[in-house]
């Protein structure tokens, strides 16, 4: 019988996140502070010298204890209600940068896998999460993701632009290596890690989020199949994340034209929708997407999804995956997939 994977759940970090930063760690661990006027609460970290807004989008439909991990068992409870066997857990702080200094970026990483560890210890294996690594430091990366793999992590998180690096920079070969030998998927998530890009396309704009979260995923996407990423790494396994899996399609459709204008080969299999199997990407999809005309392009073995849990964007969808068993327009045998044999594949669950 198929279970129910939320591909795409969260966590909302909290002071518990910074407990494991000691020793030399410990200079780095974020201070809480709130600005004397403000009134409504609102708190913030000082981490590596920056103001960081803490517990932002925030989903009114889970309580504190369950978005933060506090209470693993009120989270799992509420699994149960929701229908949901596993989830797997992504950070929120980390769609955007948080550090620029290399021992900081290292120490906050460590502590945040550390809490993550804990959770995965408490849930029963049912919640297995997202790794973060020293991106800054990628000497430190195998050690750290080692004892992530050792302590439930089931992936690596990455956004689509890391500083002033793309994802098929030579820089991240080396992480590429490390996770196709620990059988860990890179996993591009919403999100930027350019500053630039965020304070260009967000600030004052309207649908800001939209550009600075969303984009990079699928310019990700794109630039992986366009330097044949996955071609030089045979056994690795990408996602691309809460972005939607609406723009599949044309981003395809593009690489087809580019691909044959520049070198007159074109991408293995796209007419009979392999493109993404043969180059084992997942991207994860949303209710209201095209899903017939998606997986014409996309194929059945791909796509997986996720709620969104502890979140309020237009991403976040609490009840997605009940609603995709019952209300979908794809046949039974395809959303079994998508909740379960496809988000297997991918996490190697």
């Amino acid at each position: 019988m198929a279970i129910t994977i939320d591909s795409d759940a969260h966590v909302i970090e909290s002071d518990r996140t910074w407990e494991f930063m000691t020793g030399p760690d410990a200079k780095h661990k974020p201070t809480t502070v709130a600005p004397v006027e403000e009134q409504s609460g609102r708190l913030y970290w000082i981490i590596d010298g920056k103001l960081k807004a803490r517990r932002t989008n925030i989903g009114g439909d889970t309580t504190e204890a369950t978005r933060e991990v506090a209470d693993v068992e009120a989270r799992l409870r509420h699994m149960d209600d929701l229908g949901t066997d596993i989830q797997v857990l992504y950070p929120t702080i980390y769609t955007r940068k948080i550090a620029d200094d290399p021992a900081a970026d290292c120490a906050l990483g460590r502590s945040y896998n550390r809490w993550l560890a804990e959770t995965w210890e408490r849930g029963r294996g049912r919640l297995r999460w997202v790794a973060i690594p020293p991106l800054l430091d990628l000497s430190k990366a195998e050690d750290e993701l080692r004892f992530a793999k050792d302590h439930g992590a089931c992936g690596i998180f990455m956004r689509g632009f890391e500083g002033e690096r793309h994802l098929s920079d030579p820089y991240f070969f080396p992480l590429y290596e490390i996770a196709m030998d620990l059988d860990m998927p890179v996993c591009v998530h919403a999100g930027t890690a350019n500053r630039a890009v965020a304070e260009f396309l967000g600030f004052g704009a309207e649908g800001g989020s939209f550009l600075v979260s969303k984009i990079p995923v699928i310019s990700a996407f794109h630039t992986l199949l366009l330097h044949r990423i996955p071609e030089r790494f045979p056994t690795l396994r990408f996602a691309f994340v809460e972005a939607s899996s609406q723009w599949v399609p044309h981003v395809i459709h593009d690489l087809v034209r580019r691909q044959a204008q520049s070198d007159g080969r074109h991408l293995q299999g796209v007419v009979t929708g392999e493109t993404l199997a043969e180059n084992r990407m997942y991207v994860a999809c949303q209710t209201d997407d095209d899903l017939p005309y998606v997986l014409t392009v996309a194929g059945e073995d791909n796509l997986v999804m996720g709620t969104d849990y502890g979140h309020a964007d237009t991403a976040s969808e609490l009840g997605a995956l009940t609603t995709l068993r019952s209300e979908s327009p794809v046949s039974p045998s395809v959303v079994d997939k998508i909740l379960d044999g496809n988000a297997r594949a991918l996490y190697g669950l």
